[in-house]
Parts: C-alpha cells; sequence; structure tokens
C-alpha cells in the first residue's frame, strides 16, 4: 500500500518531459531495467533509495504512512549557534547546502527581509565581523565583556563567511524589503556603542560600509546585468523566511532562532510557502520597475536613517561633558 502511495506520489511530481522509469534511473543512478522493476512493483525500493527520491522531490515520507494528518510535515532544524566554530561551521553547511544544487536548476531565492540579508553582510570584512560580533554577544556567554575592538574573528571564519555571500550573489533573487529592514543593524550599532564595547570611529565605519552596500544594491537595480529583483512593501512585516526555488527542488527556511531555521523540502508546504510569498510580492511594488522618483525616494529614507544615526553618536560625543 505505501509503495503503490510512494509511485502514485512520484508520478504527480515528475515533468512531463520525463518518463517514471527515466526519472527514477537518473534520480538513483541505475539502469533503465532496474528502474522499470521498482517502478512495475517486481523490486522494492530501499530505505536508501526512498530517501534519495523523497529528498529530491520533496516529498515527505511521514505522509506516506497516514496521507489524512496534512497538518503535519517533517522539519529538518539547522545548527545550533553557541560559539564561533559553530558559527563557522553553520557558513560553511550552508554554503555547502546551497552549492549543492544542480546549476540546471537555475534556482531563484525568495527572501522575505525582515532585517538585512545575511549574505550581504558576509561578503564585506566590516560588516561581516560586526555581525558575527552581535551574535557571539548573545550567544556565546564568553564573548559578554569583550569589545568590537577587542575582538579578532578568526581567518577561517571570515573566508567561510565570504564564501557563502558570494555564493548568493550567483542566484537570481527576489528580496522584499521595507525601510525599518536596516533598523536591526542601526540599533545594534548605537546599543553597543552607548554601552561602550563599540567606539565612536568603529562605529563609523560600520555605517561607512552599510552606506556602500545599499548604495551598491541600489545601482544594481538598473545595472543590465542585475541579478535582484527588489520589492518595497509598506504593509506586511517581513519575518526572514527564505524559499529556494527551482524546475524540481524546493527549500524552505523558516527562523528558529537567532540564526537557527526550521528547514523543509516538502513540496505542499513550499507551494504554500511560494503562493504566500507571491501574494507579498503582488502587494509590493517593484523598485526594478519603478521611476527614478520613487527609488530615490526609497533609497533615501534608508540614508537619512543612517545619517541619523551618525548624528546621534556626533551628539552624544559632544554632550559627554565627562
Amino acid at each position: 500500500m505505501i509503495e503503490n502511495t510512494f509511485i502514485q506520489t512520484l508520478i504527480a511530481n515528475i515533468s512531463n518531459e520525463k518518463s517514471l522509469n527515466e526519472t527514477i534511473a537518473e534520480v538513483l543512478d541505475i539502469s533503465y531495467d532496474a528502474a522499470h522493476r521498482r517502478a512495475s512493483g517486481k523490486s522494492k525500493f530501499s530505505l536508501e533509495e526512498g530517501i534519495q527520491l523523497a529528498k529530491h522531490f520533496g516529498i515527505s515520507l511521514d505522509k506516506l504512512f497516514n496521507t489524512s494528518q496534512l497538518d503535519f510535515v517533517a522539519v529538518e532544524k539547522t545548527l545550533l549557534i553557541d560559539s564561533e566554530k559553530d558559527l563557522e561551521t553553520y557558513y560553511t553547511k550552508s554554503f555547502n547546502e546551497i552549492e549543492s544544487i544542480p546549476q540546471k536548476e537555475k534556482c531563484e531565492i525568495l527572501y522575505s527581509a525582515k532585517d538585512i540579508p545575511i549574505f550581504y553582510t558576509l561578503s564585506n570584512r566590516v560588516l561581516s565581523k560586526f555581525k558575527a560580533f552581535v551574535w557571539l554577544k548573545i550567544l556565546d556567554p564568553k564573548f559578554k565583556e569583550l569589545s568590537f575592538e577587542n575582538y579578532y574573528p578568526s581567518q577561517s571564519l571570515l573566508v567561510s563567511a565570504e564564501k557563502l555571500g558570494r555564493l548568493y550573489e550567483k542566484f537570481q533573487r527576489k528580496e522584499i524589503w521595507d525601510i525599518t529592514t536596516i533598523n536591526s543593524l542601526l540599533k545594534q550599532v548605537h546599543f553597543y556603542f552607548l554601552i561602550q564595547q563599540l567606539s565612536a570611529a568603529d562605529a563609523f565605519t560600520v555605517t561607512k560600509e552599510l552606506r556602500a552596500l545599499i548604495n551598491q544594491i541600489e545601482k544594481e537595480l538598473s545595472s543590465s546585468e542585475n541579478s535582484i529583483l527588489l520589492y518595497h512593501n509598506e504593509l506586511l512585516l517581513m519575518n526572514n523566511s527564505v524559499l529556494i526555488k527551482g524546475q524540481e527542488v524546493r527549500y524552505l527556511y523558516i527562523p528558529f532562532t537567532m540564526l537557527s531555521y526550521y528547514r523543509t523540502n516538502d513540496r505542499t508546504t513550499c507551494k504554500q510557502a511560494e503562493d504566500f510569498l507571491g501574494k507579498q510580492l503582488y502587494n509590493s511594488k517593484l523598485l526594478n520597475a519603478s521611476g527614478e522618483k520613487e527609488q530615490r525616494t526609497f533609497f533615501n529614507k534608508i540614508y537619512a536613517k543612517i545619517d541619523a544615526l551618525e548624528q546621534l553618536i556626533k551628539a552624544t560625543l559632544a554632550l559627554d561633558f565627562q
């Protein structure tokens, strides 16, 4: 019974261009005859083969045992981070997961950006160092009293971070932003400046590079070679969920803790997430296709927030009577 359900699920998920036998043979790297025997029920799939096919097509195996349980889905939890080494492992595993997607898939990434997408803060050494500092200050008790000036991230951490950031640039991206998307980073700069764990000079270096990053994104919108579609949504709160969407594969990442995610390739769940993100896109303004006035208005509001933080820091320094 389960075997028949599995075969029917495979048939429902394969493209019209290939037969069931061809698809099974390709995914499992077996002969056409061996694939035919499995598809016809003459031979049974091994557990490893079933998992391999399920992963390829985003099929939730738990549903095969009880198809009435439509409100449940199996998810994988990414690594919890408690140390700098964990953070490096997180970067490396994320890179390996994304890079393993076949190039023929021509995937696009849909990012609901409550905060500046993590990938942007990994390709720049100062922003990468600052974000790692913030995360580890919160996640690793050993970092509690450490100042930014005295934090020296390992070279391997910076390299793994930059590799992941550069990989993101290779994908077609659809990102949904609001002008509040940069708020978290600005608040972090202000907070650590106020408690004297980030110097004014370092704070200004971070804001300078943040401004350069925003300027780079702004210029990319009008580039003929740009790979980003940037949407402005004023109505909905984003949640940092990420959907990687290919011709056949789907991966959905939902925030669990600060950096950890629940990950699933369950096709039904990914389709539901894609539909919801599609509604967000529909109710958003595509800045790439907007006029110069609308683009400038959006980015000027972001630059104004950065300027306001810099002025606040300068005012604090000027009023420091001690």
